[in-house]
């Protein structure tokens, strides 16, 4: 009895002492797996990279050009990647309907240049007319004035006549000689005054012939103003059929083919260049405070399996809050409110491209 009663004791200890160890080594499993992930949690924070400052997109000054003139587009050489240069020739539009309209006004100029050297003639020969009626009239006013002095004597000797026949010493004779003297040379001298008249009459009109042939005159070179503005206007646009393309840049897109009719206006190709870009960000109100014109940034962005890092300089700031666009981030995506900046980056190795997401990092 007493052996066996020491032997349920030792199985029992035995027992007590079993479930103490399971429990132990169950902790220590909670204990082990708890610092597994406190151990992981940690490297992934110390391996985190530090978040970029702001988000943006590439942007590119876009220009595009249109066609300066109507017609046909005969040539077009103009291909969607290329590079053009400044005043490099991309193109041309059929220029025969401005040559030949540039014929008509040249025509219709010469026709006015005609008619002013045959006014001018005109107006030289209705001058000369007036010059030689005013001297008429000058000679029959000098020859009224000797008349009137004629008549002076003629009424004196008239005069004396007939104090003499009433006196009985001059003969009837004389004095109807005397009276007749006095009457022919009024008459000469009313037919002298119509004369007078008549002729400054004839000067007036002369007079008006030569305003109204100077106004033809003055009609007429404004007509050859007019076509010789004509045909400069016709010689630019004869120029302008000629394509040209305005800066330097590379051909983002093209609207059109050779062979097609074009009109004024009517867009042809767009170009950009990428030489230089900007990155389009946006930084809330804490990093406004920070972030001025002319401050330097890097733009990282992926290329391969590494990223890129590129410098560049704020170019702009905006001075007007806007709420905050859909599809970019910024490290506080909870404010309502943000401003845009655009950072000027060289890129010269045509790294970035247009609407390329990019991470902005400014320097401190």
């Amino acid at each position: 009895m007493a052996g066996r009663e020491r032997l349920e004791g030792r199985e029992g200890r035995e027992g007590n002492m079993g479930w103490v160890w399971r429990a132990w080594d169950l902790g220590f499993g909670i204990w082990v797996l708890g610092f597994g992930i406190w151990a992981l949690g940690f490297a992934a924070a110390c391996s985190r990279e530090p978040q970029p400052d702001a988000y943006g997109n590439v942007e590119a000054t876009e220009v595009v050009v249109s066609s300066e003139v109507g017609g046909q587009l005969t040539a077009f050489t103009v291909d969607e990647g290329q590079m053009l240069t400044t005043g490099q020739t991309a193109g041309s539009i059929d220029p025969t309907p401005l040559t030949l309209q540039r014929g008509q006004a040249v025509a219709q100029r010469e026709a006015a240049a005609s008619r002013v050297g045959e006014v001018d003639r005109q107006v030289a020969v209705l001058g000369a007319q007036r010059d030689a009626l005013e001297a008429q009239h000058d000679a029959a006013v000098a020859q009224r004035g000797a008349l009137q002095s004629q008549l002076e004597i003629a009424r004196r000797n008239h005069e004396r006549t007939r104090r003499l026949f009433a006196q009985q010493a001059a003969t009837s004779q004389q004095l109807d000689q005397a009276e007749r003297d006095d009457r022919v040379l009024q008459d000469q001298i009313k037919a002298q005054e119509a004369q007078i008249q008549a002729q400054a009459r004839q000067v007036e009109a002369q007079t008006a012939q030569i305003a109204a042939a100077r106004q033809q005159q003055q009609t007429a070179r404004t007509q050859v103003s007019a076509a010789d503005a004509q045909v400069a206007q016709l010689d630019d646009r004869i120029k302008r059929s000629t394509i040209t393309n305005p800066s330097n840049g590379t051909v983002l897109v093209t609207y059109v083919k050779p062979g097609e009719i074009v009109q004024a206006g009517q867009p042809l190709y767009k170009i950009a260049d990428m030489g230089a870009v900007d990155v389009r960000a946006y930084v809330t109100e804490p990093q406004l405070a920070d972030v001025k014109v002319g401050k330097q940034a890097r733009v990282t962005l992926d290329s391969g399996e590494s990223r890129q890092a590129l410098s560049g300089t704020v170019s702009w700031v905006s001075t007007q809050a806007e709420f905050t666009p859909t599809p970019i981030q910024t490290r506080d995506e909870r404010a309502d409110l943000v401003y845009a900046v655009k950072i000027r980056v060289a890129n010269q190795d045509g790294m970035l491209k247009i609407g390329m997401p990019v991470d902005v990092e400014f320097d401190q």
